[in-house]
């Protein structure tokens, strides 16, 4: 399972348009989201509107284009578009990824191969 992060920036002027959408985000893309690999997907909005996602999914390019591929985020990417600052495609392709540099589990697990972990 790959760990995705990314950022967008939200339009100062539409952020609480943007929280109240995903307040109550329609069933069908609930469900398309799921269908499509796009699991533990949360999202954080910072006061200045920066966006920071995060999903895990088996892989990124086969999530996108299974909700590529469905009428439901079609109609989503749409209505959403309008709500980020300087974006030229829709919001589910025009992320920006960060490089994941850590991550506490991996570290142990390659830790406690070597070395035992033990309470200082």
């Amino acid at each position: 399972m790959h760990r995705v992060c990314f950022t967008l920036q939200v339009k100062r002027d539409r952020m609480e348009e943007y929280a109240e959408r995903h307040a109550a985000v329609w069933p069908d893309m609930l469900q398309a989201l799921h269908d499509t690999g796009w699991h533990n997907y949360s999202l954080f909005l910072r006061d200045d509107g920066l966006l920071v996602g995060y999903l895990e999914t088996p892989d990124l390019a086969a999530a996108q284009a299974g909700m590529a591929a469905t009428e439901v985020n079609a109609r989503w990417q749409a209505e959403m578009g309008e709500l980020f600052e300087e974006l030229d495609l829709p919001p589910d392709q025009g992320f920006l990824r960060l490089t994941e540099v850590f991550h506490l589990e991996d570290q142990l697990a390659a830790h406690t191969t070597t070395t035992p972990v033990t309470d200082q």
